[in-house]
């Protein structure tokens, strides 16, 4: 038996989905399959006001193929899939908005591993989506759109996208903030249960999140003091809005690292001031066990002339020296304790 080829969640083309919209206000994605995909793209001067999103999985190798085969996006967005993690951005190509946006996949459990990228190629009749793993965000717009959201432009699309990742990330926040509040209840009660590591880690992501998933502001700010010419007013306008959105989410994840920051100041000085009273405990056995262990020492020595081994109350003699100088040497070091304190 010959095995089947590998799909991906995609066809043999790499396609996960594709839907064809109108420019109605109130059109509806019709689903396409990548053989009626490649004929509406061999066909688009024909129907100057419907437009295409076609969404790939990059883990599928046909998918690259298929759309150098077929459709003729601009090198930089060829480019953009085989650099390095990079920064949510947006920016203009070749009259085609380029953008790359970083999202979380699906099981998001506070792993640095859990995010990746999604690459878009947005102009006025195509906007070709893909990703390698299954992400959040990109699947939203997807079930919206099967759901019969409908969808004016291809702008709008990419604007629905970056809604539904300020969501997720959202989310992800209020997620972390129920985290640090429990932390923060249990230290104030005394319940020091958390570690400084796992706070650590906790903020490594939350920084991570916030340097992948911003938006670059140089390059949106150019975006949206000149947008291209077949991106309508109201779709600009919305863009701002969506920045706006993230700004706020990213605002808030900045005061939630700097609570984080705190609490780890605080649990270091609880564990310090616990050591150091441990140390103190260490410091005042030692001190009262110096007596009795000098005197002990003396007395063991097999020489002549220890004092009172002939005499009855010679023990009883010894024991009242050792106790005097041991209280002697505890209010000494308690009285020193409480003058630090």
């Amino acid at each position: 038996m010959q095995n089947a080829p590998l799909s991906y969640g995609s066809d043999s083309s790499g396609l996960v989905c594709g839907y064809l919209f109108g420019r109605a206000p109130d059109s509806k994605g019709l689903p396409l399959d990548a053989d009626a995909a490649r004929e509406w793209l061999s066909a688009r001067e024909q129907h100057p006001q419907e437009f295409i999103w076609l969404h790939y999985n990059l883990a599928n190798t046909a998918s690259e193929k298929w759309l150098h085969e077929h459709t003729a996006l601009p090198e930089e967005f060829y480019e953009s899939l085989h650099e390095g993690p990079r920064s949510t951005r947006i920016e203009m190509a070749d009259n085609t908005l380029i953008a790359v946006v970083n999202d979380v996949l699906h099981d998001f459990s506070f792993e640095p591993s859990d995010i990746s990228t999604l690459w878009l190629s947005v102009d006025k009749q195509i906007v070709i989506s893909a990703r390698r793993k299954p992400l959040k965000a990109v699947d939203g717009l997807r079930n919206a759109v099967r759901n019969g959201e409908p969808i004016r432009s291809s702008v709008e699309l990419l604007i629905h996208l970056l809604r539904d990742q300020a969501d997720a990330l959202i989310k992800i926040v209020r997620n972390a903030i129920s985290t640090v509040d429990e932390i923060e209840d249990n230290l104030l009660a005394g319940k020091l249960k958390t570690k400084r590591a796992s706070l650590g880690a906790l903020r490594r992501v939350l920084v991570r999140l916030q340097r992948l998933l911003a938006p670059e502001p140089a390059a949106l700010f150019r975006l949206l003091q000149r947008p291209p010419v077949w991106v309508a007013e109201i779709d600009a306008q919305e863009l701002r809005e969506s920045t706006e959105e993230f700004s706020m989410v990213l605002a808030d994840m900045a005061s939630l690292q700097e609570r984080i920051k705190l609490i780890q100041e605080e649990i270091a000085a609880l564990v310090n001031e616990g050591n150091n009273h441990s140390l103190f405990v260490l410091t005042i056995v030692t001190v009262l066990a110096l007596p009795i262990n000098i005197i002990a020492g003396l007395l063991g020595m097999n020489v002549g002339g220890i004092p009172l081994a002939q005499d009855p109350e010679g023990f009883w003699v010894v024991v009242a020296i050792v106790a005097s100088f041991t209280l002697i040497a505890g209010w000494l070091a308690f009285r020193r304790q409480r003058d630090v304190s």
